[in-house]
């Protein structure tokens, strides 16, 4: 009976010791410093837009490089300060082609200090296809962007195109959206105004 009590004591203390690890992970992973409720947000999508789903807290990006269409490098750090709606697209990705207009309109309504619409082809897409797929359907505020290794794809588990995210000023991922939807919609640029009018734009 001793033996079977230590056993279980053994036990607990182990499963208490994996639950506290766990939360301290979730807190390293996700932090919480400048968590919001998002549900309000959530709340006013419409239509297909209510694929895109607000976190329950925010999630911590990539770090890794992307090329930039200048022939440098950068990383998703250096758009903090705003709120960016990052896209991941490719050139033979046809719901791509289908969503990216209305990505370039709200670039072209709500770009500026507080917000940027930030485009990033990952996998192999050669620029010259790249700048033929935004002439073809007359995207010219974009950026050509590329994740040719998609080392900043895989670390945001990004799986299948179009995936579109949303970046909160300090950096953080505060919500995402799997496949393609009308980023145009009244549906929205009503949320995306109620976002930049709580950040203070």
């Amino acid at each position: 009976m001793r033996l079977s009590r230590s056993l279980v004591l053994y036990i607990a203390a182990g499963l208490g010791a994996i639950a506290v690890g766990l939360g301290l992970g979730i807190q390293t992973t996700y932090g919480t410093a400048n968590a919001s409720d998002y549900s309000a947000y959530q709340d006013m999508l419409e239509g297909d837009m209510k694929k895109l789903r607000f976190h329950s807290e925010p999630r911590d990006v990539s770090t890794q490089e992307y090329d930039t269409i200048d022939g440098g490098t950068a990383t998703l750090a250096d758009h903090q300060g705003r709120y960016v709606l990052l896209n991941f697209w490719a050139t033979w990705c046809a719901p791509c082609r289908k969503e990216m207009p209305m990505l370039s309109e709200l670039q072209t309504e709500f770009g500026g200090p507080d917000f940027e619409v930030l485009t990033l082809a990952t996998g192999r897409n050669a620029p010259p296809a790249m700048k033929a797929f935004f002439d073809e359907i007359g995207v010219d505020n974009l950026p050509l962007h590329r994740d040719p290794k998609q080392r900043v794809a895989r670390e945001m588990a990004v799986i299948g195109l179009p995936i579109t995210v949303i970046l909160s000023p300090e950096g953080q991922e505060i919500a995402r959206m799997q496949g393609d939807a009308h980023w145009s919609s009244d549906s929205a640029k009503a949320m995306l105004r109620a976002l930049l009018a709580e950040g203070g734009s």
